[in-house]
């Protein structure tokens, strides 16, 4: 196994891992819808990013960082649901990155670059996904109770609106990453469908966030060898093997019925 092909599993295992377990808190519509438009918000990022020759990621956190506060902020002010406010989120992000991105070299920001990453980025890469998977361990039992029972949360003494932020920036992180293992234009998939599928073969809460790690990292690394044998490009393969998953759980829980 060469040095990059290495790279590039650790680097991928570790983002798709902590975005399956961090999706597994995706219970309720309002956290859900968040992910698709922060991810188009990295774009005007990644832009940035290649145009100076910078690491995706140092050009993407930014942008993605402002993006989750603001949404935090504009929420709790001006109390619009989280479906309008993503979606201005998402317009800005789009119609930023058309006006700047040199689309001449816009394959690493639309369809990602984990065949070329760094020793330097991987060790970046974990070290920031091991810090998402603690963050989201320690708050778990917190959010999913708020996103079962905002009131009964509240009443529990949970600080629902510190954990949502805590929760948003994960997500943003997540996205960051995300979009070297994918692009930005499906990193939304990348914490959403391995959730999907773990809660289809699931039987209660600890296999439900076992399988969601195990479903994303598995068709991570199936994209990634499909990619060196057929040369097509690794983030759509990802996501297309985690979707052919899903359907495959599907199969399987209705012949179980």
């Amino acid at each position: 196994m060469n040095t990059q092909l290495l790279l590039s599993l650790i680097s991928g295992i570790c983002i798709s891992g902590v975005a399956g377990y961090l999706g597994t808190l995706m219970l309720s519509k309002k956290m859900s819808v968040v992910a698709g438009p922060l991810a188009h918000l990295a774009l005007p990022g990644a832009a940035i990013a290649i145009i100076f020759g910078w690491s995706l990621f140092i050009g993407v956190f930014p942008f993605v960082l402002i993006g989750t506060v603001l949404i935090w902020i504009l929420e709790r002010k001006t109390k619009l649901p989280l479906e309008n406010l993503a979606a201005i989120i998402f317009a800005f992000g789009v119609g930023t990155a058309l006006l700047i991105l040199p689309l001449d070299k816009a394959d690493s920001a639309l369809i990602g670059s984990i065949n070329t990453i760094s020793l330097t980025e991987t060790v970046v890469i974990i070290l920031i996904s091991a810090l998402v998977f603690y963050l989201t361990k320690i708050m778990y039992a917190n959010m999913m109770l708020a996103n079962i029972h905002e009131d009964l949360a509240r009443s529990s003494g949970v600080n629902v609106n510190l954990y949502n932020l805590l929760y948003l920036l994960n997500i943003g992180l997540v996205v960051s990453l995300g979009v070297y293992l994918v692009g930005e234009l499906i990193t939304a998939a990348l914490i959403a469908i391995p959730a999907a599928i773990a809660q289809n073969i699931s039987f209660n809460l600890k296999t439900y966030k076992m399988w969601a790690v195990i479903s994303g990292i598995s068709a991570t690394i199936i994209g990634i060898f499909l990619n060196r044998l057929y040369h097509l490009p690794a983030g759509p393969l990802i996501i297309v093997v985690s979707a052919c998953l899903f359907v495959l759980t599907v199969i399987i829980k209705i012949l179980k019925k």
